[in-house]
């Protein structure tokens, strides 16, 4: 007899909220500003995700892939991560249905 695990993500209680804004192509590019929660934690997050975007605005191919590690480590640490790009995003494309 086989036993099937299956894995749950258990839901976690944002511990704050953090806005990355873009401020235009004259470095510096971004501005974080804390929404709500522990300002030690904020700061902390802030600092790391300032290494990952530091030097690259939007438009740069890179700035996609580090968003995407941004947003999961605020998954992790359970911080809600807002963008401000100062232009509309698009949205992300559906699946193709089969």
């Amino acid at each position: 007899m086989s036993q099937v695990v299956t894995e749950t993500e258990e839901q976690v209680e944002p511990v704050g909220q953090v806005r990355i804004v873009y401020l235009g192509p004259v470095e510096p590019h971004w501005d974080f500003q804390p929404v709500w929660g522990e300002e030690e934690v904020l700061e902390a997050f802030a600092d790391r995700v300032a290494a990952r975007l530091l030097l690259l605005p939007p438009h740069d191919p890179q700035f996609r892939r580090n968003r995407e590690r941004v947003n999961r480590d605020g998954e992790r640490e359970a911080i809600l991560v807002d963008w401000d790009l100062g232009f509309p995003e698009e949205p992300a494309a559906a699946p193709a249905a089969e």
